[in-house]
């Protein structure tokens, strides 16, 4: 029987062929997936976040008899250990981390697929190994500016106040001049009962906004403490670290992959990451096709973004995206 909250654009669920656990240093290990066809074209699926994790939905964007499709969670994300540990945890150690899987996997070249925080990562990734990869899927873009952080730590009240108030509430009024700051404390403090509080009310907060429509399974399970552990202590440690980067970096850098192909999907009315930001990235890289959704908020599986996603992977898939 069909599943009516899901997308019906999706390919049909699947499980992985094999999946691990990769050490990557003293501390970290992550754990890997590979699902669809092992002899088929390489694609990288980059989660969101940081510290969001994967879903059995994330298979499902592409066609799993085309493609060979290499799934992973990010240091402190999911089943990866430890769960939320913000120590050894950068950009640039991400970035390491995707070329030890590809190395590890074999594989040449890979396809990078990413949204949100993944569409962050994925343009790192391929601005430090531009040789590596054959394209780009990116959605709901964020380049952490400090321009974007103040509005995810301030301007989402503006059209969520009743969430934000939520989010506000746990902090002390002398405090909430700098939010960040408030919750950083909290978050990484050595009273674990603290972080958790924390995490929560972070992270549900997020999930609170993700969608164009009232979702509130989004909320609950942004709330559970596997999940809201890992967003709400990775999220404050990379806007604290403003994602590694200097200034305006990620656009700087978009000469390194502008020859290669890319499709930019953004919801029309992401207040998450709103569409300004995919906009400055289309300006910087106009070869890049950028399709807005015009019924979507943030999240992946809204209909019409899903629906735009696979569209891009099955592109993809002809060699002949711009024709």
């Amino acid at each position: 029987m069909t599943d009516p909250t899901q997308p019906s654009c999706l390919f049909p669920p699947i499980e992985p062929y094999r999946s691990g656990m990769l050490p990557v240093d003293d501390l970290h290990t992550l754990y890997w997936e590979e699902c669809g066809n092992p002899q088929g074209e390489p694609v990288l699926f980059l989660h969101g976040g940081p510290g969001a994790g994967l879903s059995p939905l994330h298979r499902r964007f592409f066609d799993p008899a085309y493609y060979r499709i290499v799934l992973f969670e990010q240091r402190g994300a999911g089943r990866s250990t430890p769960l939320g540990e913000v120590r050894n945890n950068s950009t640039p150690l991400l970035v390491e981390d995707i070329e030890r899987l590809r190395d590890m996997l074999g594989i040449a070249r890979w396809l990078v697929f990413g949204g949100s925080w993944g569409s962050t990562l994925a343009l790192a990734y391929g601005q430090e190994h531009p040789e590596c990869c054959t394209g780009f899927v990116l959605r709901g873009i964020f380049l952490c500016t400090p321009a974007e952080i103040d509005w995810f730590m301030h301007g989402m009240g503006w059209f969520f106040p009743q969430a934000r108030d939520q989010f506000v509430a746990p902090i002390p009024e002398q405090e909430r001049s700098d939010l960040l700051a408030a919750y950083a404390a909290r978050l990484f403090s050595d009273d674990p009962a603290q972080n958790a509080r924390a995490a929560r009310a972070w992270s549900r907060y997020e999930g609170a906004c993700l969608h164009l429509l009232p979702h509130p399974q989004t909320v609950e399970e942004f709330g559970s403490d596997a999940v809201s552990l890992a967003v709400g202590r990775l999220e404050a440690h990379y806007f604290v670290h403003r994602g590694f980067f200097s200034d305006d970096q990620l656009l700087r850098g978009v000469q390194r992959i502008r020859h290669l192909p890319a499709v930019i999907v953004q919801g029309r009315y992401d207040v998450v990451c709103p569409p300004a930001t995919a906009y400055r990235l289309h300006q910087a890289w106009p070869e890049a096709r950028l399709t807005i959704v015009e019924d979507a908020g943030h999240a992946a599986l809204e209909p019409g973004t899903a629906a735009a996603l696979v569209a891009a992977t099955e592109q993809f898939k002809t060699n002949h995206l711009f024709d």
